[in-house]
């Protein structure tokens, strides 16, 4: 095998088995840890402390190698494969070992895939190759004792323009996939609030609609009883918008890089270029939401609720008004599920021709009912009308 031939071909390395090019031992002695280099290189005798058997000087040419993979520590080792020495051993970051980082590309003129970033961030593209090029001419270069290679670093640059254009695309990737969530999450959040809010009022719909129908003059007759069947289902799906509702903002949040410093456009920008945090607005405005769903929470309770105390606020039949000179009779009532339904039953018989007065009770389930002295209670009116209210009745007893 030539010289040329021993120069040329390329031997694994014994760490990663990455078959790696051969390196001048000038970059080596240049490049190593001062304790070191001056160890092995001003040695010009031995690599040892005392001369032996298999000790040569790193100034020897023993066939010294660069190991470039960026899964191995190692980056010089021997063919022999006897010596090596380890990133950690070196004064330079290796940035072709690196895969994250500002990654030192040209060691002569300061490039690296960081600044490179930089460039594409601001004027979209990189210089880096002209910039290197014109300043190869004057004042030159030194990439033998500068770069860890030990050559030229236009291959590295063209590689490492490649990778932070791909970083650039993915981090733009992320940012958007980023927003688009919380984007989702924010609407996500508001519609479980919203839907809490109407289920929970369809819920009480059954008691609160007819009133409202009564008030304003138009028969509720058979709403109730109708909007009562499907009562159990939107108390389900009030509970259910209620706990995506929490869910959407009381879980965790997942703390990234664009969180403190979200305009940022590399990874090598200084915090002090970049905008003011956002943690307080944040903060403010997680504590806005949680305000907002407790708030939600009680509202949803209150209409939930709404049939168990509405009877609190309203009439539900004429106890002055009944008398013992009156003609009375007592229906037995079947379907009131609350005390608006009593008032919806009282204000339905009390439409009655001939009836004077009406007292409902709720838990009994019953309703008696006064008529003029002269007349006996209308059984078939009254039946009907509580009909009309949406109940069932029947007539228990009749007092003259």
């Amino acid at each position: 095998m030539n010289k040329r031939e021993e120069t040329t071909t390329k031997v694994e390395c014994p760490s990663c088995g990455y078959k790696a090019k051969r390196v001048s031992t000038s970059t080596i002695g240049a490049l190593l840890d001062d304790e070191l280099a001056e160890q092995y290189v001003t040695d010009s005798q031995s690599c040892c402390a005392t001369e032996g058997a298999g000790c040569a000087s790193i100034k020897e040419d023993t066939g010294w190698r660069f190991c470039p993979s960026q899964n191995c520590d190692v980056v010089y080792f021997t063919e022999q494969g006897d010596r090596q020495f380890t990133k950690s051993q070196l004064k330079v970051s290796v940035g072709v070992k690196e895969s994250s980082g500002e990654r030192p590309l040209c060691y002569c003129f300061g490039h690296s895939v960081g600044s490179i970033k930089e460039e594409l961030g601001t004027k979209n593209r990189s210089d880096a190759l002209d910039d290197i090029r014109a300043r190869m001419k004057d004042p030159g270069c030194h990439c033998e004792t500068s770069n860890p290679s030990g050559s030229c670093c236009l291959g590295s640059v063209t590689k490492g323009i490649a990778i932070a254009q791909e970083e650039m695309r993915m981090h733009d990737s992320t940012v958007t996939l980023a927003s688009t969530t919380k984007s989702s999450t924010g609407r996500g959040e508001v519609i479980a609030k919203i839907g809490t809010i109407v289920s929970a009022f369809m819920a009480s719909a059954c008691c609160w609609l007819p009133l409202i129908m009564l008030a304003i003059g138009v028969s509720g007759a058979g709403i109730a009883a109708t909007l009562e069947m499907y009562r159990p289902l939107f108390i389900v799906i009030t509970f259910g918008f209620l706990g995506a509702a929490f869910y959407f903002t009381y879980r965790p949040k997942i703390a990234s890089a664009e969180a403190e410093h979200d305009c940022c456009p590399t990874e090598s920008a200084k915090a002090e270029d970049c905008c003011a945090p956002t943690g307080k607005h944040r903060f403010s405005m997680m504590a806005l939401n949680k305000v907002m769903l407790w708030g939600v929470t009680v509202l949803a309770v209150a209409f939930l609720f709404f049939p168990s105390y509405v009877g609190m606020f309203l009439r539900v039949g004429d106890d002055a008004a009944l008398s013992e000179s009156m003609n009375q009779a007592v229906f037995k009532i079947e379907g009131m599920t609350c005390e608006g339904c009593s008032n919806i039953l009282a204000e339905s018989i009390r439409a009655v021709p001939g009836i004077l007065a009406v007292n409902v009770n709720f838990e009994a389930g019953e309703a008696t009912v006064g008529a003029e002295t002269c007349c006996a209670v209308p059984e078939i009116e009254v039946l009907e009308a509580i009909k009309l209210a949406g109940f069932k009745g029947k007539q228990l007893s009749l007092k003259k």
